[in-house]
């Protein structure tokens, strides 16, 4: 059966480059950001003034980066991300759907409150699930993760797994993201990377 190549359309939405990062004809890109190379910004994100953001992120749909944020190198933003003012990510950083940030932690319509904003820090390695709120003030350890629609209200220890409104810590994972199981000895095998950890005093170290 013969198709008319008028009837086969294949409609590619070319993404911009500029110098050596590449964004979306949609997204906005104020003056003044420093974004590194090979970094992509996809469908109507907003990248504010003075912000920096490293090498070899991704920046997914409606993503906004709010003025002097600083985003470390590889860092992974799913769709439907506010950054606000006084965060900070660091390197291998993912960030779920729709999670959220705060930066004042007693925010009224009336009352200018820019000068207070609260900072937050994103450890290396470190996931936030999808739908999670990030309440302001705290750090979130290396390689730790978030569950999805997690309240977390105060830091968390790195490598630590957290659930639940408010978060609570439920267990460890590993630097691949995998479940470490302390229950018979306080050395921990990852099932997938085979490197172990050992647990003393209530903190994760690599030890291979």
């Amino acid at each position: 059966m013969f198709i008319s190549k008028n009837k086969i359309i294949i409609f590619v939405k070319m993404i911009k480059t500029n110098r050596n990062y590449q964004s979306h004809h949609s997204a906005i890109i104020e003056d003044g950001c420093q974004i590194g190379s090979g970094t992509k910004i996809w469908h109507f994100s907003h990248i504010m003034k003075s912000c920096i953001i490293g090498d070899n992120c991704s920046l997914g749909q409606n993503v906004v980066v709010s003025p002097k944020v600083i985003i470390g190198n590889n860092v992974k933003i799913q769709n439907n991300v506010s950054i606000f003012t006084g965060v900070i990510c660091e390197d291998n950083v993912f960030l779920g759907p729709s999670c959220v940030f705060t930066n004042i932690k007693n925010p009224r319509s009336e009352i200018n409150r820019k000068d207070s904003f609260v900072s937050t820090i994103v450890s290396s390695g470190a996931s936030i699930g999808a739908n999670a709120t990030i309440i302001c003030g705290i750090t979130i350890g290396r390689y730790s993760m978030i569950g999805a629609g997690a309240v977390v209200t105060k830091s968390v220890s790195p490598y630590a797994l957290v659930q639940g409104n408010p978060a609570k810590q439920v267990g460890w994972v590993s630097e691949c993201g995998e479940r470490l199981n302390f229950k018979n000895s306080l050395i921990s095998t990852c099932e997938v990377s085979g490197e172990k950890y050992i647990l003393n005093n209530n903190n994760i170290k690599k030890i291979q």
